[in-house]
């Protein structure tokens, strides 16, 4: 009987313990963001990105922030698109270009100045939901239904606010059409937040 309230006395506290480092909460922000590749103007395009996110505290300088995000990343046509893809080309389509994403980052959490300045980083996994198809004649689409990158960056807390800066880089090539050109993403993530 002993042994049994011990335990459950013991898992009282860690539950409490846990509870105490995990916290949920809303954000928003802007994407600064351009597409690599010929096909693409070498300059970055504003875009945004909402969402929720998870704090896990994983003891006292490290933690979890597991997220969900919509996210939308604006680009531009280059003049070289039409010379490298004749054949899905229409000039008379608009040159901006906007991917919407259903993102979900894994970040690694490092707190260098207790709870107030902390370095983030960790991969994030996309899921195109729904792209800008004008480009391309009879529907065809020219982006790849996924995308991987890797984040690095900063968080600052200040009571319930997060204010987050991340640089964004893509590593999967999201050109679907063919082999001529690889297009990766690239960018910045600015956001605030608030814990809940």
């Amino acid at each position: 009987m002993k042994t049994k309230l011990l335990s459950l006395f013991a898992a009282l506290l860690l539950s409490q313990a846990m509870m105490a480092q995990f916290h949920i909460g809303i954000k928003g922000g802007a994407n600064i963001t351009k597409i690599q590749g010929v096909s693409f103007k070498d300059k970055f395009d504003y875009g945004y990105h909402l969402g929720g996110f998870a704090e896990i505290g994983l003891g006292r300088k490290l933690g979890f922030q597991p997220e969900v995000l919509y996210n939308q990343y604006a680009t531009t046509v280059d003049s070289n698109f039409k010379h490298v893809y004749q054949n899905v080309f229409n000039p008379a389509y608009q040159v901006h270009v906007k991917l919407n994403y259903l993102s979900v980052p894994l970040l690694l959490t490092y707190k260098i100045l207790g709870n107030f300045l902390a370095l983030q980083a960790g991969p994030q996994f996309g899921i195109l939901i729904n792209h800008h198809k004008t480009l391309l004649q009879n529907g065809a689409e020219a982006f790849r239904q996924g995308d991987f990158s890797m984040l690095a960056g900063a968080q600052v807390k200040i009571g319930g606010i997060r204010v987050t800066g991340r640089y964004v880089i893509g590593l999967k090539n999201i050109n679907d059409i063919d082999n001529q050109d690889q297009w990766k993403s690239q960018g910045f993530q600015l956001s605030v937040g608030l814990a809940l």
